[in-house]
């Protein structure tokens, strides 16, 4: 039975050993030039403003698991395009009402105004 993952064993192996190699090959051979500008902690040229350990906005979480739930929509979408007529009916009334079902958590999350930049002081959800 070990015998069927010899394989891939043996090629995760190398590709680790050859990650390694490469990482190390680059640190001894690349070159080493820094300076103030490489070594500034942001690439946008602003310095940094208030403490790293500063609180987010919970809207600015909500905005991402929103992003990600639709998101996660397309991947059920696409591949029930793809293969439509190949599906019967209840198959297109089954993707209509999910779509249906996402629609309306859209319209919930616009009435709510997770979606509206201009937050104000007290908070979104109101």
């Amino acid at each position: 039975m070990l015998s069927n993952y010899l394989p891939i064993l043996i090629l995760g192996s190398i590709a680790i050993v050859l990650a390694i190699l490469l990482m190390t090959l680059s640190k001894i051979l690349g070159p080493y030039r820094p300076n103030k500008i490489k070594l500034d902690p942001y690439e946008s040229g602003m310095d940094p403003v208030g403490e790293a350990s500063d609180r987010y906005s919970i809207s600015f979480y909500l905005v991402a698991i929103a992003f990600i739930v639709f998101d996660i929509e397309v991947v059920f979408v696409y591949p029930w395009a793809v293969s439509f007529l190949d599906y019967e009916v209840a198959t297109l009334v089954s993707m209509v009402i999910f779509i249906a079902e996402l629609f309306v958590g859209l319209i919930y999350l616009v009435k709510k105004g997770m979606l509206d930049w201009d937050m104000k002081e007290d908070g979104m959800f109101n």
